[in-house]
This record gives structure tokens, C-alpha cells and sequence, in this order.
């Protein structure tokens, strides 16, 4: 992910001024990566593991509790921070990741119950993206929104604890519960993926959109962004993960230097 960039009060103005074109702008730079992307292998995970991914999609889709954390999130608009998809890949993700990890060991009904309270964290993980410490406040408020699903009190805790242990290079809560520690961990995991291709293709353009950060400065702050982005490949905590989450990073991470090259050899001030 890329940090917040601090803009004095006369870039503020030199934005105002330039609101439409760099509107424009962030919408070339945004398919200059679509395009670039689109040259590079897929994350192996999404090859090897078709059929998890695809079972966890039809079990989000499918479950009435998973839908209607859905409809609440999209009731935050642009509060959720990343977006929807992102969300969504996210929950999916996870809930591919529980499959994965339980395949073998958990009875059925329980591995179930487990993949929805991994869509259910995923989904919510991000309803304080917006603010700071956004992990805790997102577990404080994810808390207050499955209350009133038919969940327990040990699946709501499972959920909340995950949301709060989600934050990269933040040293999580070891929980208890050998299920509720899958839960986090595979949260955490399908959340860091989302630091590979997709961080140039969508997150990026998400987070410095509203501000209307000029290209030009956006692009002084990304290369140490992408040496950032790089650590987090030591960070994966399911096994799947440690395996899978690398490539995930090392995709990004071709896209980004690609992508950098191609924006820096272009007059953003024309």
C-alpha cells in the first residue's frame, strides 16, 4: 500500500486548480497499469487453487449472512476505504484460504462455518479504513454490526478478533482458539495478497483519487512505496500463505516498477 502524502496549503490551491485534468490524469496512469497487468503471469494461487477460490465464491454468494454484511458495507459508499472488489477479493480469499488449511482435518459443517466467518471478517474488515488505528476501530464497529446476525459469541469474537489482528507490521494477539487463529491468519493473508497486482491496478488509485494528489508527486513517493510493499513478503501467516503470498508480492511488485518507468517518462505538467 502506498502512505499518505502530506500536501501544503499551496498544493492544496494548485489542486483546486487542476481538479479536471488530473481527474484525467489518474484515469490514464490507471490504465497504463490495467495494460501492463495484463502482460504479467496471474498470482499462482489463483491457477493452483481454482477450485478453493471458486467454492468459497459460490458459499459467499450463497449464505444469508455473508449477503447482508455485504449490503451493510456497501451502505459506507467510500468509507470503506479500498472498495468494494477489494472487500469482496478479500472475503473470498479468506474463505479459499480456510478451505485450503482445514481440507482433511475439520468435519464439514464446521469447515462451513468457518469459511462464513472468514467472508464475514472480510467484508467487514475495512469499515474504518478511513481513520486512524483502523484495525481496532474496525473491530469496535464490526462488533456492533454482527450483533444482530445469527452468529455465537464465540464466532462474533472469532470475527472481531481477526479485524483487529489485520494491520500489517503490527505484532498480532495470538488467540486461543486454534479455529479463531485461522480465522485471523487467513484474513490477514487474503488482505496482503490484495499488495500485489492489485495494489497498482485499483488500490492506489483509490487512495490518492479523493485527495487529488498530483501525479507528479505521487511519483516521487514511489519507489520507497515499493521497497514498503516488498517487506511485507516475510509477513504471511497460514502456510498456504507463506507459500503463495510471495508471488502474490513479487507480481506487484514487477507491475509496479513497470509502471513507474512508463509514468515517469511522461510531462504530467503539460
Amino acid at each position: 500500500m502506498f502512505p499518505m502524502i502530506q500536501l501544503g496549503k499551496q498544493d492544496g490551491s494548485n489542486l483546486l486548480e487542476m481538479e479536471d485534468a488530473l481527474y484525467g490524469m489518474y484515469l490514464e496512469a490507471k490504465r497504463v497499469s490495467e495494460d501492463i497487468a495484463a502482460t504479467v503471469e496471474p498470482p499462482r494461487f489463483y491457477r493452483d487453487k481454482a477450485r478453493e477460490v471458486e467454492l468459497s465464491r459460490r458459499m459467499l454468494d450463497s449464505h444469508p449472512i455473508a449477503q447482508a454484511a455485504l449490503r451493510t458495507v456497501e451502505r459506507y459508499d467510500t468509507k470503506i476505504g479500498h472498495g468494494l472488489s477489494h472487500v469482496v477479493k478479500v472475503a473470498v480469499d479468506a474463505g479459499a484460504l480456510i478451505l485450503i488449511e482445514s481440507a482433511g482435518m475439520t468435519p464439514v459443517e464446521m469447515r462451513d462455518r468457518l469459511v462464513l466467518l472468514a467472508h464475514v471478517a472480510g467484508i467487514l474488515h475495512d469499515v474504518k479504513r478511513s481513520e486512524p488505528d483502523h484495525a481496532s476501530r474496525g473491530a469496535e464497529e464490526a462488533r456492533k454490526i454482527i450483533n444482530a446476525y445469527d452468529l455465537s459469541e464465540k464466532e462474533r469474537e472469532a470475527v472481531v478478533k481477526a479485524i483487529g489482528n489485520h494491520e500489517a507490521f503490527r505484532t498480532p494477539e495470538t488467540l486461543r482458539s486454534p479455529q479463531s487463529q485461522l480465522i485471523s491468519d487467513a484474513l490477514y493473508d487474503a488482505d496482503k495478497f490484495r499488495w500485489g497486482p492489485d495494489n497498482f491496478t485499483e488500490t492506489v488509485w483509490l487512495m490518492v483519487s479523493p485527495h487529488r494528489i498530483p501525479l507528479k508527486v505521487l511519483l516521487e513517493h514511489f519507489l520507497p512505496s515499493l521497497e514498503g510493499i516488498g517487506k511485507v513478503r516475510e509477513t504471511f501467516r497460514t502456510v498456504t500463505g507463506r507459500e503463495y503470498g510471495p508471488n502474490f508480492i513479487d507480481c506487484g511488485l514487477e507491475i509496479g516498477m513497470r509502471l513507474y518507468a512508463e509514468l515517469s517518462g511522461r510531462n504530467w505538467e503539460e
